[in-house]
């Protein structure tokens, strides 16, 4: 097993998406590290009066337990009756929200409209299902990405859901990042970390909005801590969502080499998958270590065994972790 010299060493998760929850459940396990958790907020729109927080929601719903298996994202055993009556009385109803999903939301509007911070609303959610992992948000202003298509700027949730990902990408903006602040806690929490992992998540619609909210990218690249990556990628295949297809209409490549590439101001080491392993001596090329590993993560004992190897195996850890594999 990993020795630890120290106790509860500060592990820092930027995370969005299906691929960031996995990982953050994998961490989450471990018991031997103290894990903080930066979400991405961009994703966030009013859906029938509602304020939807869909990567915080899927974060909190899979660190409780209760988020829906199969597709990786709202909760288990959920009813849509309050969706089919709002499709009667003539509502737009292409953005699934469950039942319970929708009492969430119900709870969050109604704390906005009292005065509490989009912070103090996402911990009290947290805590009341149960999690104990920090989730931080980067900003408590509101940032929303916007794409640019053929169409013009559409609503990010318009091509996520509406039209599933099927126009190309031909811009991209994080409406309000400009004046956004950060957190005092989202900024504590990269000073603490002793390790810092950007999650396998879509490297341009989850991760690029915490990057762009002013101060965070600086204070990461001022950070003490190492800073690893883990690819969305496999074979140039996402976990979920558009990420091969956002960065081929960007210009990027679409590969284990193309997130490299796009973290390498950033970064200090990567973790591809095995089927990528024709890819590491390019990477290290750019200066970047580059770590082997099996990164599907299908269930959850594939999520901790991921996380212990990220740990054990491929991060020198600023000398906290032993230089033992993880058994």
């Amino acid at each position: 097993m990993t020795q630890f010299k120290v106790n509860k060493p500060n592990v820092l998760l930027l995370a969005g998406g299906v691929g960031g929850a996995k990982l953050a459940e994998g961490l989450a396990a471990m018991e031997e590290i103290s894990l903080s958790i930066i979400g991405n907020i961009a994703d966030d729109e009013i859906f029938h009066g509602l304020w939807v927080s869909p990567d915080i929601d899927t974060l909190t719903y899979s660190l409780s337990g209760l988020v829906n298996r199969d597709q990786g994202w709202g909760l288990a055993d959920e009813g849509s009756k309050a969706l089919e009556m709002l499709k009667i009385l003539g509502n737009d109803t292409w953005m699934f929200l469950g039942d319970k999903d929708f009492g969430l939301h119900i709870h969050r509007s109604n704390r906005l409209r009292q005065g509490y911070s989009r912070s103090e609303i996402a911990s009290e959610i947290a805590q009341s299902l149960g999690v104990k992992v920090p989730l931080i948000l980067p900003t408590d202003d509101v940032v929303q990405t916007r794409l640019k298509t053929n169409e013009g700027w559409i609503l990010f949730q318009d091509y996520f859901v509406r039209q599933r990902c099927a126009p190309d990408v031909l811009d991209i903006r994080f409406e309000g990042a400009e004046q956004a602040k950060p957190t005092s806690q989202a900024l504590t929490a990269i000073e603490q970390a002793d390790l810092i992992i950007i999650a396998p998540s879509n490297p341009i619609l989850s991760i690029e909005p915490i990057l762009s909210i002013p101060g965070l990218k600086d204070a990461l690249q001022s950070s003490k801590a190492s800073i690893l990556a883990v690819s969305p990628l496999i074979a140039g295949k996402p976990f979920k969502g558009p990420a091969d297809k956002v960065m081929a209409s960007l210009g990027l490549e679409a590969s284990a080499i193309g997130v490299a590439n796009h973290y390498r101001d950033l970064i200090d080491q990567i973790v591809i998958d095995d089927q990528d392993c024709e890819a590491t001596a390019e990477i290290e090329d750019m200066g970047i270590a580059c770590g082997l590993d099996d990164i599907s993560m299908r269930d959850q004992a594939d999520k901790v065994r991921l996380a212990r190897s990220i740990l054990a195996n491929h991060v020198s850890f600023n000398g906290f972790v032993s230089s033992e594999a993880a058994q």
